[in-house]
């Protein structure tokens, strides 16, 4: 039963694509019909109706709306591009007719209907993908509204609009379908919950995620997840307290025993300084660090090397006003940079992860600037001066901690920065799926009785 429904289902969606193309062609060229019978009207208005609502919205499998949404609009894009070919043609042979009988003003009015009917099946589309789209950057919007009156361009403009977006309905699709497939199996369903520590700078928020759409990939899995909201600049130590604090109460509110910690970038040090040097050790099951600069970050070292006394606290005073607005109470710039240094890191850690909790890492590397996206890039730039490759911002030397270390290589080219391991842009990359390396990540915690 499933194999035949397997096999026709493309058949059924190549004959609704054909149907939706036959009835945007018909509609789009109806004005010679109409003018012989405005009766025609009862027919074109209804199938150029239905064209520019339901087009591409039967032929996905999602309960996603943002994704049914997105792919009617690939599809009407689709079909304005193919149906204006036709239209080209039809028109051009129309005149060929009407010419030579000089009936210019039949040829002038069929154009320019053509023309406005295939003109509200192109802003259908191109709203829609520019609404809905994730994967659509602020790049691929510029340069389709830049090269839109220019010809040629602009066509080239909508292929690769079309080729991004279609893709990301296929890429969405397709993972909804593998976690629906697996969702009783709860691979992600650790014995303790999974605590999500962030990095400096940031702060937990509910509507801007600092782990992008990571979360919600784990919990459609099975995971269980809390956030450490701590503040979002201070010393190790002092982050350190205040995640112990955290670690705690998660623990009794939820009465676990025990967590799992996730922790990026100075998360990683945050919660290894609390693992080794103060009382939450008895509260932690495991602690996995991903691009954490556990030898010290020379990004950091190069900006305070290169500055000013003055400077530097020109710079922390800006951060520490704007940092308490988003809620620190009593942020501290200097002492957070501090700890990133490669001086500060022999200081706080003496090279060896603790017994009897498991540990592992996580790093990533880029091999060129322009693997990452701003102001990621530029940061590239000056960690390479430094020891190697790097993602942005940390070293490859930096990352390596406890007992297993996973390095993230470059792919097709591109590489993985700093930011693309917490899913910051919420970008689909090639050859590495963010998401679904966590959920292996945190079924390799399950499979571990953790």
């Amino acid at each position: 039963m499933s194999k035949s429904k397997n096999v026709s289902l493309p058949a059924y969606r190549w004959a609704l694509y054909f149907l939706s193309l036959a009835g945007a062609i018909f509609s789009t060229n109806s004005y010679m019909l109409i003018k012989e019978n405005l009766l025609w009207l009862t027919l074109v208005v209804p199938v150029f109706a239905a064209v520019n609502c339901l087009a591409g919205t039967l032929t996905v499998k999602t309960s996603s709306l943002r994704l049914r949404a997105c792919h009617h609009g690939v599809i009407t894009l689709g079909i304005f591009c193919l149906s204006s070919v036709v239209s080209a043609a039809y028109h051009t042979a129309l005149a060929f007719e009407l010419i030579p009988k000089e009936d210019y003003w039949l040829l002038i009015w069929s154009a320019v209907i053509c023309v406005l009917f295939e003109s509200v099946l192109f802003w259908n589309g191109i709203i829609s993908v520019y609404v809905t789209s994730l994967q659509l950057g602020i790049k691929q919007r510029v340069i389709g509204i830049a090269l839109g009156l220019i010809p040629i361009a602009n066509l080239v403009a909508l292929f690769f609009i079309i080729k991004i977006t279609a893709e990301e309905v296929r890429f969405e699709t397709e993972k909804e379908h593998i976690n629906a497939e697996r969702r009783d199996k709860r691979i992600c369903g650790t014995k303790y919950p999974i605590l999500l520590v962030h990095g400096v700078f940031f702060r937990d928020r509910k509507y801007l995620n600092y782990w992008g759409r990571i979360p919600a990939e784990l919990e459609a899995n099975g995971a269980v997840i809390c956030y450490g909201n701590h503040q979002s600049a201070a010393s190790v130590k002092d982050s350190a307290i205040e995640l112990t604090l955290r670690i705690k109460q998660i623990v009794k509110e939820m009465n676990c025993e025990k967590v799992n910690i996730i922790a990026h970038s100075k998360g990683g040090l945050d919660c290894r300084y609390a693992l080794e040097n103060l009382d939450a050790a008895p509260y932690i099951a495991s602690l996995t660090t991903v691009s954490s600069p556990h030898r010290g970050a020379n990004f950091a070292d190069c900006l305070l090397d290169k500055s000013s006394p003055s400077l530097q606290q020109s710079v922390a005073r800006v951060y520490n006003a704007a940092l308490r607005k988003f809620g620190d109470e009593n942020p501290d710039f200097m002492a957070a940079v501090k700890d990133l240094t490669t001086a500060a890191s022999k200081e706080l850690w003496n090279g060896q992860a603790p017994e009897g909790i498991y540990c592992q890492s996580v790093g990533s590397v880029m091999p060129k600037a322009a693997g990452g996206k701003f102001p990621l890039n530029f940061s590239y730039l000056i960690a390479k001066n430094y020891e190697g490759l790097n993602d942005g911002i940390v070293n490859e030397v930096s990352f390596p901690y406890g007992e297993n270390y996973t390095l993230i290589k470059p792919l097709y080219g591109r590489g993985i920065s700093h930011g693309d391991m917490i899913d910051l842009n919420r970008e689909n990359i090639k050859g590495f799926d963010v998401r679904e390396f966590y959920v292996q990540l945190v079924s390799g915690l399950r499979e571990r009785g953790l």
